[in-house]
C-alpha cells in the first residue's frame, strides 16, 4: 500500500460518517467504518459488506464502536455518557465492543476503535483502576482476533494518555489521533501532543477545529479542513517526521447536510492530495 492513502469516515446505518453509497462516488481507497446497529453485527452482514468493499476496491482500516445513550451535547454530558467510563453501562458496553471486534474480524479488519470516555485525571481514583481493567479485557479479546484497539484522542491530555496506556500494559493498545478533538476538548496543542504520542499512533483523523474561548469548559467549533487552528501542513509534516504511513482519514460529520458534507470532503481531498504531494514528493 502506498504511503498516506486518503480515506473517509463512513457508516452503513449508524454514526455520522458519509453514507455507504457515497463511498463509491468519492473513489477513495480506504475507509474507517462506524459499526452498524447491533442487529446488523452478524457474520453474514460483515461478509456482504466486505464483498461490496472488495468490488469498490476499498479497504476498511478500522471499525469504530459507539453506544446507545452516548451524547456529545456538551463537555459535562460527554463525561457522563461516553464510552466505557460510565460505571452503570460499562459491562454491557464491553460485551458490545467484543461483538464489534468480532464483526470487524469477519469484515477482514485488524483494528477496532472507540472513544473510551473521560478517564479520571487522578490515577488513585478507584474508577481509574476499573477503567484500566475493562480496557485490558477488551484488548485481550482483540488480541485473540489478531486485532489492535485504537483509542480516539480528545478527552485526555497526551500525558494522561501515555500514563493510561502504560497502566493497561497491552501491546495491542494504540491511538487513533484526531488533532481537532484536542482543540474541541481543550486538552492540548495537537502537534505537540502528536509528537508525544508518536510511538502509539496507528491511525489518524484529518479534521479541523477552532479553539473555544473557555478551553476544556465549552466546545470549540468543528470547521472544514484547512479552515481551523490545526495547521494541516504542519500536521502532515509531523506525521512524516514520526514515520506514520497509514491512511489520512477525513472525518466530517454533518449528515444533516449531505450536500455540504460531500463538498467539504471534496475540498479536504484536494487539500490533502496537494499537501501529500508536496511533502512526500
Amino acid at each position: 500500500m502506498e504511503s498516506w492513502p486518503i480515506g473517509v469516515f463512513a457508516s452503513v446505518d449508524a454514526g455520522l460518517g458519509v453514507k455507504w453509497d457515497v463511498i463509491k462516488e468519492l473513489g477513495l481507497p480506504t475507509i474507517q467504518l462506524h459499526a452498524p446497529q447491533p442487529t446488523k453485527r452478524d457474520r453474514a452482514t460483515a461478509e456482504e459488506l466486505k464483498q461490496q468493499l472488495d468490488e469498490m476496491n476499498v479497504r476498511c482500516t478500522a471499525v469504530f464502536g459507539g453506544f446507545e445513550g452516548e451524547s456529545y451535547a456538551d463537555i459535562p454530558t460527554v463525561v457522563k455518557t461516553i464510552g466505557l467510563v460510565p460505571a452503570e453501562t460499562r459491562q454491557s458496553r464491553l460485551a458490545e465492543m467484543r461483538d464489534i471486534a468480532d464483526f470487524a474480524k469477519w469484515l477482514g479488519c485488524d483494528a477496532v476503535a472507540l472513544h473510551l470516555g473521560f478517564i479520571p485525571h487522578d490515577s488513585s481514583d478507584p474508577q481509574y483502576a476499573e477503567i484500566v481493567k475493562v480496557t485490558a479485557e477488551l484488548c485481550e479479546h482483540c488480541a485473540g482476533n489478531d486485532q489492535f484497539l485504537h483509542l480516539e484522542t480528545g478527552q485526555e491530555t497526551a500525558e494522561g494518555l501515555l500514563e493510561f496506556i502504560a497502566a493497561v500494559g497491552c501491546d495491542n493498545l494504540k491511538i487513533n489521533f484526531d488533532p481537532a478533538n484536542m482543540i474541541l476538548y481543550g486538552t492540548g496543542e495537537p502537534i505537540e501532543a502528536l509528537r508525544m504520542l508518536a510511538k502509539h499512533v496507528r491511525s489518524i483523523h484529518c479534521k479541523d477545529a477552532t479553539w473555544s474561548d473557555q478551553p476544556g469548559e465549552t466546545w470549540g467549533c468543528e470547521v472544514p479542513l484547512g479552515k481551523g487552528d490545526v495547521d494541516m501542513r504542519k500536521y502532515l509534516e509531523t506525521l512524516h517526521e514520526i514515520g506514520y504511513e497509514g491512511p489520512l482519514t477525513i472525518e466530517r460529520e454533518i449528515p444533516e447536510d449531505p450536500v455540504r458534507q460531500k463538498q467539504e470532503i471534496g475540498g479536504a481531498i484536494d487539500l490533502l492530495t496537494r499537501l501529500r504531494d508536496d511533502i512526500l514528493g
